[in-house]
């Protein structure tokens, strides 16, 4: 397997997480503290910067083209480029001292959006799912910081992180897509688990906030391959590229003395596996 290599050399505060647009073949990702949506085009090498209002914990591709967001106040969508279609809420909902955070595409279209309060407090944080008809349901209340969320090749499986637990969890999904029996995949030592994703073989790729690394995990959650990282904050993964075999990886240098010069950019490992395709937000 290839090393580790610069995608986009940038300074992100909090780069968070990339998902690969394969009608635009391009990369998403943003900078949560910086309040910035970035795209790359790996073929063109073509960057775009657009800013939103707040604080933006997510950006996702929609089926319509476009965006839908996670922003600090609720979930929002974006037009596509030159439409003229302005932003406009989906689902608002403000709580002081509470910010968006992680988000991911369920197979079935819905929107899972993680939030936490700004001082990190158990329990702050909450995971919701919204429907592209706006409907919302909370699924969990009792989250500190919710990160990473993914699904098994065949949508029966979901993974989730709530990274000061230090574990990867996984419940089974039922016919409404909705999940139960909440058990651990697998423990971390080395830092805290922040985004994941999920490749072809159903394994589980995780970046490790202060552990400069991702690993990956079985199905049966074995440590079965560990990716050293120049940065200590990696903070979310995802394939992209023509055949969704590259590993891109988004990294922070918020809170950091002596940052490594790359925190805050995009890494990138060719060849490091085989992706799954992400279903695009069905608004």
């Amino acid at each position: 397997m290839s090393a580790a290599e610069v995608a986009v050399r940038a300074d992100a505060a909090l780069g968070e997480g990339p998902t690969w647009d394969p009608d635009a073949q391009r990369l998403v990702w943003v900078d949560i503290l910086g309040s910035r949506v970035h795209t790359y085009a790996p073929a063109s090498g073509r960057r775009t910067v657009m800013t939103t209002e707040q604080h933006v914990g997510a950006a996702k591709p929609r089926a319509g083209g476009g965006l839908v967001v996670n922003l600090r106040d609720g979930v929002g969508l974006y037009g596509p480029p030159g439409s003229g279609e302005a932003f406009r809420w989906l689902h608002r909902e403000p709580v002081p001292g509470r910010r968006a955070n992680d988000a991911a595409v369920a197979p079935d279209g819905s929107l899972w959006f993680g939030t936490m309060r700004y001082d990190e407090a158990p329990r702050g944080g909450t995971l919701s799912r919204i429907t592209p008809d706006g409907a919302v349901r909370t699924v969990l209340d009792d989250v500190a910081v919710s990160n990473g969320t993914g699904w098994s090749p065949d949508g029966r499986l979901m993974y989730y992180i709530d990274s000061p637990t230090r574990r990867i969890d996984v419940f089974d999904v039922d016919a409404d897509g909705l999940p139960y029996d909440r058990r651990q995949l697998a423990a971390v030592e080395d830092g805290f688990p922040d985004g994941l994703t999920v490749d072809a073989e159903g394994c589980v790729w995780v970046a490790l906030w202060d552990g400069g690394a991702v690993h990956r995990y079985a199905p049966d959650g074995t440590l079965d391959r560990v990716i050293v990282l120049p940065v200590r904050r990696p903070t979310a993964c995802a394939f992209g590229g023509p055949g969704l075999t590259d590993l891109y990886i988004t990294t922070a240098r918020t809170d950091l003395d002596a940052p490594h010069p790359l925190s805050g950019s995009v890494l990138v490992v060719p060849g490091a596996g085989k992706g799954l395709a992400q279903a695009p937000f069905a608004h």
